[in-house]
């Protein structure tokens, strides 16, 4: 009697595991992930002669957890091709942004290194060389008009010395003109005194 009630729950414990372990195999498993899905429903199939063959409420079961994990995906899917779009619609804007903003810096960079006369605006570069070739023709011009006043001053000094030598040799020939004219005076008043005598 003794080893009966030993044996009995020995047995009984027996029973139970292998009555846990058939009842975790019936009970369908719609948790894993798909492989795992096809993996319980191997295990639960029972074979004939090459094939296995599964029972149909197990094979819908795996059908709806298929059609929910492609739902779900599908739903991912549109998630992430709704983030995408709006991740790309941002890097347009941002890429828009960033024109404009480019655009301003250049503008700004072109505002600093420019200044506005006359309502124009006018590089600085542009500026110093204008003002550098203002100078240079100012410079020019202030020389051909030194070199044409020198040459009017060596003409004037040249037309002056003429006028002068000229002025000379008049004085010189009314000189002598007034010295003949003397010489004839006397000559005639010689001659007439001559004459009356």
């Amino acid at each position: 009697m003794r080893i009966s009630y030993f044996l009995l729950p020995l047995f009984l414990g027996f029973q139970l595991g292998v009555f846990a372990q058939n009842a975790s195999l019936d009970t369908p498993s719609n948790e894993g992930t798909i492989q795992e899905q096809f993996e319980y429903l191997k295990k639960i199939s029972s074979n004939y002669q090459e094939y296995k063959v599964v029972k149909r409420t197990e094979l819908d079961l795996l059908q709806a957890n298929i059609s929910d994990s492609i739902a779900r995906y599908q739903g991912v899917i549109q998630e992430l091709n709704a983030t995408l779009q709006e991740n790309k619609n941002q890097i347009d804007q941002l890429n828009q942004e960033m024109s404009s903003t480019h655009d301003q810096l250049e503008q700004a960079i072109a505002e600093r290194d420019s200044f506005r006369i006359f309502g124009l605006l006018l590089h600085k570069q542009l500026y110093v060389n204008l003002v550098w070739g203002i100078m240079a023709l100012l410079l020019l011009i202030l020389l051909v008009s030194f070199i044409r006043f020198k040459r009017s001053h060596r003409v004037t000094a040249e037309t002056k010395q003429s006028l002068e030598d000229l002025r000379e040799e008049f004085e010189q020939h009314r000189r002598n003109t007034l010295e003949r004219e003397r010489k004839l005076n006397r000559q005639l008043v010689d001659a007439l005194n001559n004459k009356n005598s």
